[in-house]
């Protein structure tokens, strides 16, 4: 070659292109990021036509169960109505109202039979004797008419049910003019098991 450059050696240097290494793995990384991104996209798109829905279906089923429990598990009426005492619990005093003798300690020991402690057993007192025009009175104190009154008016229906100034819990059975015997065994259990409280109806929730 002429000119004022003069080529010296036995190598001559070799004519290429520019590399583009740089740029093509620039644009393979470029690529995928946005198919990543594409991708991403189209699954939370299906997830939210799909199954996106049932989840929140299932949370809030989930929510309905917990707050069903907690209303079957919380107070309901049955556990905080006053509980009626057992028969085993009421002290009775049988007392005779009527001029037939003999009619206390016989309904005392049939009382005593089914169960109920018995306390004094005679006459009536004079306010009461041969007043009581009924098949009995009752008496007792003023918490009685809830609670040890109506279980002992089980075995004498129609009894009349008063109450006094007496600070004790025991309960008084007066026999009246009308009595003829207590009510029959049977048909008593029966009517103290009506007297339990019951749940109210439709108060249970439906299974989760």
């Amino acid at each position: 070659m002429g000119g004022k450059y003069r080529i010296t050696g036995n190598k001559y240097p070799r004519m290429r292109r520019p590399r583009r290494h740089g740029r093509l793995v620039s644009a393979v990384a470029a690529s995928v990021v946005v198919l990543g991104v594409a991708g991403w996209g189209t699954l939370q798109l299906i997830d939210v036509f799909t199954g996106g829905g049932d989840k929140a279906a299932a949370a809030g089923g989930g929510t309905h169960c917990a707050t069903g429990t907690a209303a079957r598990t919380g107070p309901s009426p049955t556990t905080t109505a006053r509980a009626l005492p057992e028969p085993g619990g009421i002290t009775v005093n049988v007392l005779n109202a009527t001029p037939r003798g003999g009619l206390a300690k016989q309904t005392a020991d049939e009382l005593k039979k089914r169960g109920f402690r018995i306390g004094k057993v005679g006459n009536a007192p004079k306010e009461y004797d041969k007043k009581v025009k009924g098949a009995g009175m009752l008496l007792g104190a003023a918490p009685a008419l809830d609670g040890s009154l109506p279980v002992l008016g089980t075995q004498l229906p129609g009894a009349e049910s008063r109450t006094d100034t007496r600070k004790s819990a025991d309960v008084d059975l007066i026999i009246g003019d009308a009595f003829k015997q207590l009510a029959p065994q049977q048909a008593a259990e029966k009517a103290l098991t009506a007297l339990a409280p019951r749940p109210t109806p439709g108060a249970s929730q439906k299974s989760c």
